[in-house]
């Protein structure tokens, strides 16, 4: 798990109680060294992640007579021996073991969102943990098999569901876990919150859940700017970075901002972040993907997987690249994640069947349960399935994938405001989007830049709709040409209309584009990888109908990116956790 020159480990060990830690993170980790250990010793705490608390409970800390260390979360042992509702009371992305020396008990816990996972194998010498599930595999080969349902799954929905993994007899810890263990033993598979207490407060009016909105996210967007450390930006031409933006207002040349490009031309959140970071007085700075990431595709895309456990595909190879290259801007990367989904419930994937006809009738029908598996997990709220199971299986991937190179915020999980949002009332997802009015409130100027998508800006009603019309097709149209959907798009281009269709929309929007990639660049890839007797040989593959696809697509006949992407992720999956030594 140590993956980089600039990851820091250690260990530590009680014996007596049956309980053996270790841990790699970044050195500039905001939190404390580890352990941290209470005056007494009673207790010890590994922790990892951050956790954003008020100040005024670091100085009660004090007051009590603790010595509370520098760090962000060097008060958190302390909090631990004052505070029964400690997990409870948690607010951010962690994942930690706290001992009790003088209770003999160890508790195994996350945060509420399971966005820093913890995978877990229950065995009969004991009870194994670890952050990645490659420090799993590698103490127990025998668990390198993969599991069928989880692979149908993972081509269905890209990821896996129910808190299961790709490998079997290997889980991961639900949300909001405090698993205690006794002796070295699991005792008590506990939790300390449950999203049904956000999800019983009942509805606000209009405004009172729009003032009590815009109240709760000025005063605490404060605590992720705190904690040391500098800080980039990574902004966007969308409403969430731009929503941070308005209400945090930062000093002149203060908050470097960033965005990421492609090479065929500036997109659309290239200009307008650019506009928006120069009417704030910030420094920006654009971090493109070209020839120098497609020159080392090969690596970037086997690090992406073997990172992510698999979790994420080789789609996001060019997230790693850029990530790489944010870490020299700053360490610590302020992001508008999940801005969208917490304040618009808004669901980013949904089951598909492939219609490509590379995999085996018998594996489709593993494909197929999981569209029945999805339809009955995401029955619930939908602000629960938006944040909690989206965020703990979907975006887990990227997440960590991002995180092996910065530390990423989002201000948008903050416990107070999801507590917030969960009582807004239903009309306010379909009124429009309260974001456009929480900018235009908090920085008039910024309010009168249009989005990406046509938000916000200046004009009366048509005008707006009008923008937001022919924004929202262009984004869907360079969709339909990179991803062959609707499958006749690429087709037609290609046939009727010389790609005209391809260069007038690739780039707009998206800075990736491994359509043309696929077919030009990563061509000898594509089948160096998906044309190896290896590939071939997988059993739920049909090895004449990926042969046809691959000469297809790099020949310019048809479009199969998202079977690409699909095929050389499973493949890497193979090679790194299954067939390695």
């Amino acid at each position: 798990m140590r993956h980089e020159p600039f990851y820091v480990t250690g260990t530590w060990m009680d014996e007596g109680m049956g309980v053996y830690a270790g841990w790699a993170e970044r050195e500039d980790a905001a939190g404390t060294a580890n352990p941290q250990r209470s005056e007494t010793g009673d207790k010890v705490l590994v922790f990892s992640g951050e956790e954003y608390s008020e100040s005024a409970a670091v100085q009660r800390l004090k007051e009590l007579g603790h010595k509370v260390g520098s760090g962000r979360s060097a008060h958190l042992v302390h909090s631990a021996e004052e505070d029964p509702a400690f997990f409870a009371a948690l607010n951010g992305q962690f994942q930690g073991l706290l001992v009790d020396r003088r209770a003999g008990a160890a508790t195994l816990f996350n945060d509420r969102y399971a966005s820093r996972r913890i995978y877990y194998h229950q065995a009969n010498d004991g009870f194994y943990f670890a952050a990645e599930v490659k420090a799993l595999l590698a103490v127990r080969p025998e668990l390198r098999v993969l599991d069928e349902r989880g692979l149908g799954e993972y081509v269905s929905c890209g990821c896996v569901l129910e808190d299961r993994t790709l490998f079997k007899g290997i889980r991961i810890l639900p949300w909001a876990a405090a698993w205690v263990f006794r002796g070295g033993e699991l005792a008590e598979q506990g939790s300390y919150f449950s999203p049904a207490e956000w999800e019983s407060q009942g509805q606000a009016d209009t405004h009172s859940y729009y003032r009590d909105l815009r109240e709760v996210f000025a005063r605490n967007l404060p605590h992720y700017f705190n904690g040391g450390g500098q800080i980039a930006l990574s902004l966007t031409g969308g409403l969430d970075t731009r929503m941070i933006l308005a209400w945090h207002k930062p000093a002149p040349q203060s908050l470097p901002c960033f965005t990421f490009g492609g090479a065929n031309r500036e997109s659309r959140d290239v200009k307008i972040a650019r506009h928006v970071a120069e009417v704030c007085g910030q420094t920006h700075q654009v971090i493109a993907v070209g020839p120098d990431f497609l020159s080392r595709f090969a690596h970037y895309a086997e690090r992406t997987v073997y990172l992510t456990d698999g979790c994420t595909g080789v789609h996001h190879a060019p997230d790693l690249y850029v990530n790489e290259i944010a870490r020299q801007v700053a360490p610590i990367r302020l992001t508008g994640n999940y801005g969208d989904e917490i304040l618009r419930r808004r669901m980013v994937f949904r089951p598909t069947m492939p219609d490509d006809g590379v995999f085996h009738s018998e594996f489709l029908q593993m494909v197929e349960m999981a569209a029945e598996t999805h339809g009955r997990v995401f029955a619930g709220n939908t602000l629960t399935d938006a944040a909690n199971r989206q965020i703990s299986w979907f975006f887990y991937g990227l997440a960590a994938l991002e995180a092996s190179q910065v530390e990423v915020r989002s201000p948008f999980l903050d416990n107070e405001l999801m507590r917030t949002v969960y009582r807004a009332p239903a009309h306010h997802f379909a009124d429009g989007d309260v974001r456009v009015q929480m900018i235009r409130d908090g920085d008039p100027a910024l309010g009168r830049i249009r989005t990406d998508l046509g938000y916000a800006g200046r004009g009366g009603p048509v005008v707006s709709a009008a923008t937001r019309l022919w924004n929202c097709a262009t984004m869907r149209a360079e969709y339909a040409c990179e991803h062959a959907d609707p499958r006749w798009v690429p087709g037609l281009d290609r046939a009727l209309l010389g790609r005209k269709l391809e260069k007038t929309f690739v780039g707009i929007h998206k800075f990736t584009h491994f359509s043309l990639w696929y077919r030009n660049a990563l061509a000898p890839y594509v089948r160096e990888i998906l044309l190896d007797p290896r590939t071939l040989s997988r059993p739920y593959l049909e090895p004449a109908q990926v042969r046809t696809m691959v000469e297809r697509h790099v020949s310019g006949a048809g479009n199969y990116t998202p079977a690409i992407h699909r095929l050389i992720t499973l493949e890497h999956i193979h090679r790194l956790f299954v067939d390695a030594p």
